[in-house]
């Protein structure tokens, strides 16, 4: 029987126990304050990145995993006879695919395959996360990366931003432009959709946005199941934990989690970013 490991990014953030239970491994993006650059969840943590960037007056920027960091992850799996999937980022948020491709192409004679997530934090990790469970239940190669893109079907990912001003300043925003100038008094609330992030709507207040999250995901999951969310946040674990609660209760869910956003990501988002990242049908 084939051995598989599913190689995911920081991006995806998925709760360490579920990634020492699983066949998983992380690649890490970068974030860079100033003259120093850390790995994203190795060197930097949520609760270090979001004290920095109140107390340090540095607007961070973030780039992609390095082929390096790839390169070394294939020098540990494949002498061990590992084949590997790689479930990653959207290529239309970073350039992290393009560093794998680059990396791969110093492994002729290995068995290596490439998953465009064209998603982020959860949604993301939740296509892993399949493919991972699918790879320690007997999958071989194919039959795992099937189930990756089968999951990438059946995910998403909806978010309530504090403020537009970290995704304009990254540049990250697409269709969310629209909200600028307007938004002022308005509470967005965004989505990642064809793999960038889009405008959805605009409430006016904080409660009402979080409370449009769960009805959302009600919405696009309904008739479906089985449902499995993970409640996101980028340093507002409290909001984050009321929403998984509600929304669990409404959607009925098997699997259910707090997730914290990675730093790479809090970067584009801002502190006090909350989202519901959904996996439904599968």
């Amino acid at each position: 029987m084939s051995k598989i490991a599913i190689i995911t990014d920081s991006t995806a953030y998925i709760p360490q126990d579920l990634v020492e239970k699983n066949p998983i491994w992380v690649a890490p993006l970068v974030v860079i304050f100033g003259d120093k650059t850390f790995e994203d969840g190795v060197d930097i943590h949520p609760e270090e990145f979001y004290n920095r960037l109140q107390t340090e007056g540095v607007n961070p920027s973030t780039s992609q995993v390095t082929p390096a960091s790839f390169n070394k992850l294939f020098s540990e799996l494949v002498p061990q006879e590992y084949e590997i999937l790689c479930v990653l980022v959207s290529d239309k948020l970073s350039g992290t695919i393009d560093s794998v491709m680059q990396a791969r192409e110093g492994f002729p004679n290995a068995k290596i395959e490439i998953v465009n997530s064209y998603s982020i934090t959860m949604a993301l990790g939740f296509q892993a996360l399949a493919a991972a469970r699918a790879a320690k239940e007997g999958a071989d190669l194919a039959e795992c990366k099937a189930v990756a893109e089968q999951a990438r079907d059946h995910t998403g990912v909806v978010f309530a931003v504090a403020t537009l001003e970290f995704l304009h300043r990254g540049g990250r925003i697409g269709g969310g432009a629209r909200f600028l100038g307007t938004a002022l008094n308005l509470k967005p609330i965004l989505e990642i959709r064809d793999g960038r992030v889009e405008a959805l709507e605009r409430v006016r207040t904080r409660k009402k946005s979080l409370a449009r999250l769960i009805e959302l995901v009600e919405e696009r999951t309904e008739g479906q199941s089985p449902i499995r969310i993970a409640a996101i946040h980028a340093n507002a674990p409290e909001e984050a934990k009321a929403v998984l609660e509600e929304a669990s209760k409404r959607l009925g869910t098997v699997e259910e989690f707090l997730s914290d956003v990675s730093p790479v990501v809090g970067t584009h988002t801002g502190p006090g970013t909350v989202g519901i990242a959904y996996m439904a049908g599968m």
